[in-house]
């Protein structure tokens, strides 16, 4: 089969589709919970105390919706790729945090735990060359090509 001796020549066309497609969700995700006002920022950030972080829920919940809806975008873009996943990969761990205390089992700590390996994926991967990153930021080209081939 073709497919199986092609190798890996598209998968910067494939980091760019993982990109867009979970960087739309997350903003589809978050937007409820940044548009939810400060009573609903409060509801989210109280799961801070599961990291004994007991401060300013308000603060904390709007960062979780911030987090979802600037992370999603700046994934769809490739811009500033990897400390927005950064920011993702600790709302999600938060997140999984909060459905495990709260017994929430399996099926309530999935979503939020699969989220978060993704995220820690991406941030070792990288974005790939189809990204803002990539135009911004790589000054050697001959490195670029290494890191993205």
């Amino acid at each position: 089969m073709a497919i199986l001796r092609a190798g890996y020549r598209s998968k910067n066309f494939g980091l760019l589709l993982l990109r867009v497609g979970i960087g739309v969700m997350f903003i589809l995700h978050g937007w409820p919970k940044l548009a939810g006002g400060p009573e609903r920022w409060e509801a989210i950030g109280q799961n801070m105390e599961l990291l004994e972080i007991g401060f300013a829920p308000v603060f904390w919940g709007f960062m979780a919706g911030f987090a979802e809806v600037a992370g999603g975008a700046l994934l769809v873009l490739g811009l500033l790729f990897r400390p927005a996943t950064l920011l993702l990969l600790i709302t999600m761990v938060v997140a999984t945090l909060k459905h495990v205390a709260g017994g929430d089992g399996f099926g309530g700590y999935s979503h939020a735990m699969e989220a978060a390996i993704l995220f820690l994926s991406l941030l070792l991967i990288g974005p790939g060359k189809y990204s803002f990153d990539h135009h911004l930021f790589q000054k050697d080209k001959s490195r670029a090509r290494r890191y993205y081939a």
